[in-house]
């Protein structure tokens, strides 16, 4: 076999993503020790590096003191050499996130929305949560190296939002072209139950599990999936979505609490479960047959998904699992009989930080994506080191 000029520009750089692996998220390490780490020579590993340093990927550190002789040299990753912006977009308003290379929080903000506020007013909302995180984190948006935005509704692979229920003058809007237009990075439009599930994964509940079913229950009621530790979106990004389906009870659940009796005349909707539960839990005969209810018909919906998932957890999150209190005991009396095994069930930790934590997750998998690619270049990074 004739080896070609090129091969061996790709073995050097599986050798280059080998040796930013070996580094990423540990301290700082010598040259010996980060060979045996990336299983490659010494003089092969020191060649990386300095390619590395020139990149902007990796310093030097000062040496150790208190060692005799010659002091050995130490590297560390530049997780500051690149920044990625996770965005929660939804019906209350808008959460941004600015993270380093080690998913590190730089940056946060977090702007209010009305639910009457029409797409312009939102949008407007979106961009000044995300200005200001970067803001408060010190990171031009030229040193952005990815953006994902988590929004309600089926999203297609491009960053169109095809169906929006809850927010129905959302559908049909390009949200990756409208967040882009402040961006040169790419980015990237989930579906909020998805982001969850995957922030889950990596920071909550879930992080032993391979198969996961995340049930997002507020307001509304939807669900993201991950199979194999993979986001599972579908073909057409629908997956999840089994609150359309009429038979399961997700679409009229959120009418029992709403027709609690004792709710105040003017209770905003996105109050109506705190309240409801809160009354549950004190007693209130009315207010506990409607989470009865309420359980009722969310159990429908999650068995139909374990039926066909088969996951290793159900993870429960949105704004009922603040009240898990109330709500584990009856679901879990409608859920077990309706599975032909009761499925492990856990109660989200992550509250209103879910998504936008899924969100960044998926920009540092997509910065992952691009700096261990070994059939492209790799790139200078976004922010050089001294």
């Amino acid at each position: 076999m004739k080896i070609r000029a090129s091969d061996g520009s790709r073995l050097r750089r599986i050798n280059l993503a080998a040796t930013l692996r070996a580094l990423r998220g540990e301290p700082a390490v010598g040259l010996t020790e980060l060979a045996a780490r990336a299983e490659l020579s010494r003089p092969t590993v020191e060649g990386l590096v300095e390619d590395l340093l020139g990149l902007g990927w990796v310093s030097e550190v000062p040496p150790e003191s208190g060692r005799m002789g010659r002091p050995r040299r130490l590297f560390r990753f530049r997780a500051e050499a690149g920044h990625v912006l996770g965005i929660d977009v939804g019906s209350s308003g808008a959460r941004a996130v600015v993270c380093d290379l080690n998913g590190e929080v730089r940056g946060r903000s977090t702007v209010r929305a009305e639910a009457s506020f029409g797409r312009e007013k939102r949008l407007a909302g979106m961009r000044s949560a995300a200005h200001e995180a970067l803001s408060y984190a010190g990171v031009p948006a030229a040193h952005v190296m990815a953006v994902c935005v988590g929004t309600t509704g089926v999203v297609t692979a491009t960053g169109t939002v095809r169906l929006c229920v809850s927010l129905p003058d959302w559908t049909g809007l390009d949200l990756a072209a409208e967040a882009g237009r402040d961006f040169d990075a790419p980015v990237l439009v989930e579906n909020d139950c998805n982001l969850a599930a995957l922030a889950e994964r990596w920071v909550g509940v879930a992080q032993h599990a391979d198969d996961v079913v995340f049930v997002l229950s507020g307001t509304r009621t939807g669900a993201g999936m991950l199979i194999r530790g993979e986001l599972h979106r579908g073909g057409r990004g629908a997956a999840g979505e089994i609150g359309a389906l009429p038979l399961v009870g997700w679409h009229r659940a959120p009418s029992h609490l709403a027709a609690f009796p004792g709710l105040p005349p003017s209770a905003p909707a996105g109050e109506v479960a705190g309240l409801v539960f809160a009354a549950a839990r004190s007693g209130d005969p009315a207010a506990r047959w409607a989470v009865e209810q309420f359980a009722h018909d969310l159990a429908e919906g999650i068995a139909a998904l374990v039926l066909s998932v088969d996951p290793d957890l159900v993870v429960l999150g949105g704004g009922v699992s603040r009240s898990a209190d109330v709500l584990m005991e009856p679901l879990r009396r409608h859920l077990d009989p309706l599975c032909l095994e009761p499925p492990a069930l856990a109660i989200s930790g992550l509250g209103d930080q879910a998504v936008v934590t899924g969100a960044v997750r998926h920009a540092l998998n997509h910065v992952d994506a691009r700096l261990y690619d070994v059939d492209a270049p790799l790139p200078a990074s976004s922010r050089p080191g001294p």
